[in-house]
């Protein structure tokens, strides 16, 4: 039961990651067993009467099949009812004894299958518009507001626990209490009973069970019907916790008797039942969308599979246990002369005719059959969300490598580009290379042969031979110094590079000369009044000139900076 219902005190809590599972699993620990020793007997004499098993070997069968449902069902990740379990079990041991099963109790206790989560649907809405309403006009800062969530998520988390063991422990050891043994354990300040030993070993059964094997259902409570925020969360455990607290507390139940209203029935409710019913709640308070149909029918089907399977593996197991092992699991009836038929330590009973004998065995027959169809569907049921879950597992490793393919087919182009790129850049330079090495055999060879002109000159006497020879030397000179072709190959090339901007040039401002829109194209580049002269053929104030007509031309105000609104053309 534990492992089962801890999900159901702080499964939303660990669920919205608000409390951690080990500090939840410690502190529902804690609390569910002082709720089970200080008010479990309440509901306890409830249970007991709808079954009063008189021989320990059935009370244990009895028990074991009830566990092994929760376990079962556990192991799949549903909560179910630990009540619907043990009431399922008490049933079976009933057919098998051929005693009647009290119908008023029954009727009492599965009407709580029906009223525990509708109260639990209507405390957890109201509490939610209730505590909506306060957080809107209280308007408390994010940081300070998730410190008292988290503290409120632990106080009705503990007081969930509480409820839990006060109301629930019946489900543990209801069946024992009529074996209680007669002893009294004195600690000096309070002394224990036989009873009341059986509800402390109840809480600490119930303790193991938190903390051994409950995160999964703790999972599921938490996200799988539907996504609960942190103030919902409290809202969930704190309804839950009331309507368990309500059918356990003896005292409640008094009160109402004694203003002359009905008792309170004290009966074990069914803790997931009622958190369930709270989701539920909340979930048609923000709207029907939120809640997650499908896990919320698996978790039906659950409930409905929980007290057939739990009584039909008690019947079996009474069954095996008393023809296996040779243990009285009832005590048979007997008939004194004169007298109604009483079984021994046992209340009045019916008679056990062949007819009902037969009847039973029908029974136990058809039973069988739907165990075995319930342990197919199961198989059947793992046995698909394993595969469902392989195709997702092979969905995600075909997207991954789909997505790495991309990747690498994306690095290679990107690494072709690169290295075409490269490569580019790679002739461009050998181009540059082979230039400036031309250029510089170039130049070694006029300063060679100005060199044995000079020589010449200054060998030669006649003084008006010399002017000749100097005046023909400097005719040289000025023409290797004209750059007009290169500067003209220069320019061709800049146009190249910056067609576009060009032709915007000559949309955008028909009215510039070819020579305005080769200096914007040099201010465009960067280069300085001192790069743009030679290349014009100018001289430094005349580019100043064509700076102040590009100006006027472009409309570019006093304050604009000239260089960049034309970058930015």
């Amino acid at each position: 039961m534990g492992a089962n219902d801890a999900a159901n005190i702080f499964g939303t809590a660990v669920g919205s990651k608000m409390v951690s599972f080990a500090r939840a699993a410690i502190i529902a620990s804690i609390f569910v067993i002082i709720g089970a020793a200080i008010q479990g007997g309440g509901t306890t004499e409830t249970l007991g009467s709808l079954g009063l098993i008189d021989e320990l070997a059935g009370s244990f069968t009895v028990a074991l099949a009830a566990g092994f449902t929760v376990f079962v069902m556990t192991k799949y990740g549903l909560p179910v009812s630990t009540t619907q379990a043990i009431v399922g079990a008490i049933i079976g041991w009933n057919l098998f004894a051929g005693r009647e099963t009290d119908a008023a109790v029954l009727s009492k206790i599965v009407t709580t299958w029906i009223s525990g989560p509708l109260l639990g649907a209507a405390f957890s809405a109201l509490l939610f518009l209730l505590m909506r309403y306060v957080l809107r006009k209280m308007k408390i800062h994010m940081i300070l507001l998730d410190s008292y969530i988290r503290w409120g998520l632990i106080a009705v988390g503990a007081f969930g626990a509480y409820s839990l063991g006060a109301n629930n422990v019946a489900n543990v050891i209801g069946v024992f209490v009529g074996h209680a043994p007669n002893i009294i354990l004195d600690f000096g300040i309070f002394e224990l009973g036989g009873t009341e030993i059986l509800f402390l070993a109840g809480g600490v059964s119930i303790a193991l069970g938190i903390l051994t094997y409950s995160r999964k259902i703790i999972q599921t409570i938490g996200k799988g019907i539907m996504d609960i925020s942190s103030e919902a969360a409290i809202v969930v455990v704190l309804a839950q916790s009331l309507v368990l607290f309500i059918f356990s507390s003896t005292t409640l139940s008094n009160v109402l008797i004694s203003i002359g209203l009905p008792p309170i029935p004290l009966v074990p409710v069914s803790s997931s039942q009622v958190v369930v019913g709270a989701i539920i709640g909340i979930g048609l308070v923000k709207g029907i969308q939120e809640v997650r149909i499908k896990m919320l029918a698996e978790i039906l089907v659950g409930w409905i599979l929980t007290p057939i399977f739990a009584g039909l593996l008690s019947f079996f197991g009474l069954f095996f246990v008393q023809n296996v092992f040779n243990q009285e699991v009832f005590t048979p009836l007997v008939q004194s002369p004169g007298k109604e038929i009483t079984s021994e330590g046992s209340k009045i009973a019916e008679v056990i005719d062949p007819q009902h004998v037969n009847l039973v065995w029908w029974v136990a027959g058809i039973g069988f059959i739907l165990l075995m169809v319930l342990a197919i569907w199961l198989i059947i049921r793992q046995n698909k969300l394993k595969l469902i879950a392989q195709n997702e597992l092979l969905e995600q490793q075909n997207e991954h490598y789909v997505t790495q393919k991309a990747l690498m087919e994306s690095d290679l182009k990107t690494m072709r580009l690169e290295n075409v790129s490269m490569a580019k850049r790679l002739e461009f330079r050998r181009k540059e290379l082979m230039n400036m090495a031309l250029n510089i055999v170039e130049q070694k060879n006029y300063l060679e042969e100005l060199a044995e002109q000079l020589k010449d000159i200054q060998k030669t006497e006649d003084k008006k031979e010399k002017n000749k020879k100097i005046d023909h030397l400097l005719k040289n000179m000025k023409l290797k110094m004209s750059f007009d072709d290169k500067v003209e190959n220069f320019n061709l090339e800049i146009e190249k590079l910056h067609k576009g901007f060009s032709r915007k040039l000559e949309e955008e401002y028909p009215k510039l000369t070819e020579t305005e829109k080769r200096f914007a194209t040099f201010l465009r580049l960067g280069f300085s009044s001192k790069e743009i002269a030679p290349l014009l053929n100018v001289s430094i104030k005349s580019v100043e000139t064509y700076r102040y007509r590009l100006r006027k031309k472009l409309n570019i105000s006093k304050g604009e900076n000239l260089i960049r609104f034309i970058q930015n053309l």
